[in-house]
């Protein structure tokens, strides 16, 4: 075993089971490199370590491994779990086919199918009538499908058909997803003139998946779980692949006998942060509760180009495509310093801009953003941040690399219930008269502005430069995409495709054409046996877990999901 492979946390752990396995000394050196390598798996994303005939065999004669309850480690199908996560994929999967297999059609009345003509688009029309008649419906598709379109028509069809009283969620698992979400379904329902007493049984906003969960003040626990279920008859989750194991375990304990669940995603997207691919699993396993949107409309024809590129990994048409000269709006990117004077005129407003300002700021903000693969590096967000600071100050205007100046975009890295402040969000700083500092403003779901002071935020960072993995459940007019100038683990055509569908209108790349072409080569697959357990419809019997444990929530916000 080398030791400098692995986190402390991984090494510490196998350790300390290793030194109660009970193995003779060649058998316990094997064990120990195994229980590290699934720590390994774990730190990258997936949800179990598949074995060998041999390492399962040695697995097996081990006391502290068993196929079910009783022991921290779990061996099931070829595949070694920690016990917790093999209880959650367990019951999830338990859950999801009681759930997929149940039919519930609901038949609008005539004067509903009136009032809500059908959708043109076929696709969209059959994801309607599977919300319609099954309590688990995955809608899949790229940017500018019409996910969010359809779900506002199914969500109208809803307010018709069910009993008085019925109540409906809209969640994403970060704020940012969320307040996307909601502005899009009440785009949706507003362009279909409904009733005002069917638009009040509408929701009129979305949250996180972990408000809608409850979360406890200073705990790691749920309100809501399976003894005490969430009230909602229907939940829609956006932004689907980026919801792990654990918490989409703790969403489906949650739902009360009954409910519908709505799934909504991108296939193509990077999976969670945390372990599993879980909205992947669905999609494979359950053709019969999916609909995939193939048809853009809202999406620029040369980025939809560009990305369906990027998915069939042909390295050469994606470089032809962005040497192409007529292809203004996707390209690679000009010098380092054209792309730092991207932020230049938004800090010249924010030199003198005050909070009534405040609109203009964050739609000029809302244009640009330039996206990295990692944190770390020559072209890391770190650098990039120091850079652009760097140039915007030679320039002349008032930024420096440390405190607050006017105009400082943030980005919340932890979440902040009781400021209603979440992982992902935006805020800009604006100096404040007759205040020693001034306060950082974020966009509220009112489509007004909150104020804090700077002492009072949670963890932030400055946001010229963002990750990738950040980024996802926001858009912007135009990113560019720094890829780094070395190999890095992280690269794959997931995070490629990710990046570049943030853009609406342009997009340009920092990239060699060996790194683009690896990253390309790299498909993100998480080792899970959920699939296995969906399509075999006999999961294992699912270990118990603490009902309103959320594991989930605490790692994701130490990792700064």
């Amino acid at each position: 075993m080398k030791e400098e492979k692995g986190s402390l946390l991984s090494r510490q752990f196998a350790t300390f089971l290793t030194a109660r396995s009970q193995l003779p000394a060649a058998a316990a050196r094997r064990f120990c490199d195994l229980v590290l390598q699934l720590g390994i798996a774990m730190d990258g994303g997936h949800s179990c370590l598949p074995v060998t005939a041999a390492e399962e065999a040695l697995l097996r004669s081990c006391r502290l491994v068993a196929e079910e309850a009783g022991t921290p480690l779990v061996l099931r199908g070829g595949r070694l779990y920690l016990q917790r996560y093999a209880a959650y994929e367990s019951r999830l999967a338990e859950q999801i086919l009681d759930l997929a297999a149940h039919r519930a059609p609901l038949d609008p009345p005539v004067e509903a199918v009136g009032m809500i003509p059908p959708l043109v688009d076929q696709r969209q029309q059959e994801a309607v009538e599977l919300a319609l008649a099954r309590c688990l419906c995955l809608i899949c598709g790229g940017p500018g499908t019409g996910k969010t379109t359809t779900v506002a028509r199914i969500l109208a069809f809803f307010a018709f058909s069910l009993a008085a009283g019925a109540r409906i969620a809209l969640a994403a698992p970060t704020g940012k997803a969320a307040g996307r979400l909601g502005e899009a379904i009440a785009g949706g329902l507003a362009a279909l003139s409904l009733p005002p007493n069917l638009h009040a049984l509408l929701p009129q906003s979305a949250q996180t998946l972990h408000r809608l969960l409850g979360v406890r003040p200073s705990s790691p626990y749920f309100r809501h779980h399976r003894q005490n279920p969430m009230p909602w008859d229907v939940v829609v989750v956006d932004e689907a692949s980026m919801v792990d194991l654990a918490m989409m375990s703790k969403l489906v304990d949650a739902l009360k006998p009954g409910a519908r669940l709505i799934l909504l995603g991108d296939k193509d997207q990077l999976a969670s942060v945390e372990s599993g691919a879980v909205l992947a699993d669905l999609l494979t396993a359950l053709p019969e509760n999916r609909v995939e949107l193939a048809t853009a409309y809202r999406f620029d024809t040369t980025i939809r180009q560009l990305a369906e590129a990027i998915n069939r990994a042909d390295g050469e048409e994606v470089w032809r495509q962005l040497q192409d000269p007529r292809r203004v709006n996707v390209c690679l990117a000009g010098s380092m310093a054209t792309i730092l004077q991207g932020y230049e005129e938004f800090l010249r407003l924010a030199a003198t801009a005050s909070a009534a300002d405040l609109g203009r700021l964050f739609t000029i903000f809302a244009r640009y953003q330039i996206l990295c693969a990692s944190h770390h590096g020559r072209r890391g967000v770190e650098t990039v941040n120091r850079e652009i600071v760097r140039f915007l100050a030679g320039l002349g205007l008032s930024c420096r690399q440390e405190g607050w100046y006017p105009g400082r975009p943030v980005l919340v890295t932890r979440n902040a219930y009781h400021l209603e402040l979440y992982n992902g969000d935006i805020g800009i700083f604006l100096p404040e008269a007759g205040v020693e500092s001034g306060k950082v403003w974020f966009a509220a779901a009112d489509g007004g502005f909150r104020g804090f002071f700077p002492a009072l935020l949670p963890p932030c960072t400055t946001a010229y430069a963002i990750t990738i993995h950040k980024s996802q459940g926001s858009e912007w007019d135009k990113v560019v995409v720094v890829l780094p100038g070395e190999d890095s683990p992280l690269l794959s055509r997931e995070l490629l495709y990710t990046a570049v569908t943030r853009a609406r209108v342009a997009v340009q790349l920092v990239a060699e054409k060996p790194l683009l072409c690896l990253a390309l080569s790299r498909s993100t697959r998480r080792c899970s046996g959920l699939a296995g357990l969906l399509l075999a419809g006999r999961p294992a019997a699912a270990t118990s877990v603490d009902a309103d444990d959320s594991p989930a929530r605490m790692r994701s916000e130490e990792k700064g999901q």
